[in-house]
């Protein structure tokens, strides 16, 4: 039980983690070739992405002990697809930054509701192994979405690009909404 209920999650956020390599193969080039973003720029529009981060991962995780897991996995891909909605249609490196926050903050946040979830089905004695699975799934959509990612940004352009990888991740998580049950809590 335990394997199917983790296999279905790895399945589910798959099109997230191909979406996420798709995207970010490009992205520095998208600023620096479309919005005119300088080299010391992108370097801070990822720093503000990985310091929402930062600053905020224990109380993301701690929403999805409140909350739920499955409820924290669904808003997180929910601000994805609002994330690279908003890529495709910015005008300027300088309305990244903005968008860079609320990335930072559903990367933290699915991160840790997506790793508790599997703590929660999951027997101490499986934990490593589980979580090995859940890092195959993220290593597969990034042999996977790079490639796509630059043929298709050079075949339709990064803007539309961007639109389909916010597609895939809506698929993803109308899967997730679905087939993702929340799972029993652990209690020490």
């Amino acid at each position: 039980m335990e394997r199917k209920r983790l296999y279905i999650l790895c399945a589910c956020v798959l099109p997230m983690m191909i979406c996420s390599g798709l995207v970010y193969s490009m992205f520095s080039l998208y600023m620096a070739e479309v919005l005119g973003a300088e080299k010391t720029q992108i370097g801070l529009i990822y720093m503000v992405g990985s310091l929402v981060g930062l600053l905020f991962a224990p109380f993301l995780g701690k929403l999805s002990d409140r909350f739920g897991r499955k409820p924290i996995i669904l808003c997180s891909m929910a601000s994805f697809v609002l994330v690279f909605v908003l890529y495709s249609m910015v005008q300027s490196y300088l309305l990244v930054y903005p968008i860079q926050i609320l990335e930072g903050a559903a990367w933290v946040a699915i991160g840790a509701a997506v790793a508790a979830y599997i703590a929660d089905i999951t027997i101490a004695e499986k934990r490593g192994w589980a979580m090995g699975v859940y890092q195959q799934t993220i290593s597969v959509g990034w042999v996977i979405g790079p490639a796509f990612g630059g043929f298709l940004s050079d075949i339709i352009g990064s803007r539309i690009t961007f639109l389909l990888g916010a597609m895939l991740v809506a698929i993803g998580l109308i899967l997730v909404l679905f087939l993702v049950k929340e799972p029993p809590r652990q209690r020490n």
